[in-house]
């Protein structure tokens, strides 16, 4: 690629109030294949796109999952939920993931494991074509709906590990994101309800039919929702216990079927 100098994005990206200006300096001119393709990728994030949406992948636990516009970027505290779920999960013939977004748990789950079987569903058209881009390599299906209306009926009562990262910011609170989630992630994918939990609570309240006998569902949320969170587990017919990772400020409740 002909020479586009460092010093100049570093200072563009840093005048644009990007912390990180050096290390995301480094991604645009290593991904860009050209010149003008760098100075592109350099203008839309100055303009606020979020770096993922600009490099057009994210790096989310060893693996590089392709992004489109508009869709949720995962967050690096999920990965403590991968964790979590392969930690439980060792065995585990059929895989679903719900509210998938661009696939990447899905797509670390099933590369952490012998070739399970892998389902995943979102209700955002964008996102159910890019989480098919990032699963396709492990054979998984991916569905458009809501919640557990889009998985095909064959899968009730045989789910050996569930994940849903639900949104569950409180619709109050929502304006207070930063712009890159608040102006060009989908709103389904961030908005929670009132208390942040409606979706949680949707999830956690048919769980149980679609889980195997000692299967286990993985939800991420946040420290002060913990104890309404857990409420709506067990009314679930879940037991549930809570991981804690301190360092990425990650809470993910873990609900077996009984």
């Amino acid at each position: 690629m002909p020479s586009l100098s460092r010093s100049h994005v570093v200072s563009a990206l840093r005048s644009a109030g990007c912390v990180f200006a050096e290390d995301e300096a480094e991604l645009i001119l290593s991904t860009a294949r050209t010149r003008d393709e760098a100075a592109r990728m350099v203008d839309r994030r100055v303009a606020g796109l979020p770096l993922e949406h600009v490099l057009g992948w994210a790096e989310f636990h060893g693996l590089r999952i392709a992004m489109e516009p508009g869709v949720f970027v995962p967050r690096r505290r999920t990965e403590f939920l991968v964790e979590q779920a392969l930690a439980v999960s060792r065995g585990a013939r059929l895989v679903v993931d719900l509210c998938c977004g661009s696939g990447a748990v899905g797509a670390a789950l099933a590369a952490g494991l012998d070739g399970p079987e892998l389902h995943a569903a979102d209700i955002d058209p964008a996102a159910v074509r890019c989480a098919r881009r990032n699963v396709a390599a492990y054979g998984g299906r991916v569905h458009e709906g809501d919640l557990f209306a889009a998985l095909p009926d064959e899968l009730r009562g045989r789910v050996d590990v569930l994940t849903a990262n639900v949104p569950y910011v409180p619709t109050g609170e929502v304006a207070l994101l930063p712009s890159e989630a608040r102006d060009h992630e989908p709103l389904t994918a961030l908005d929670g309800g009132f208390d942040g939990l409606e979706v949680l609570r949707r999830v956690t309240a048919q769980a149980s039919v679609w889980l195997a006998p000692g299967g286990s569902l993985l939800v991420e949320t946040s420290e002060r929702q913990v104890p309404s969170a857990i409420e709506a587990f067990t009314h679930g017919g879940l037991d549930v216990r809570l991981a804690v990772s301190e360092e990425l400020y990650a809470n993910v409740l873990i609900g077996t079927r009984r």
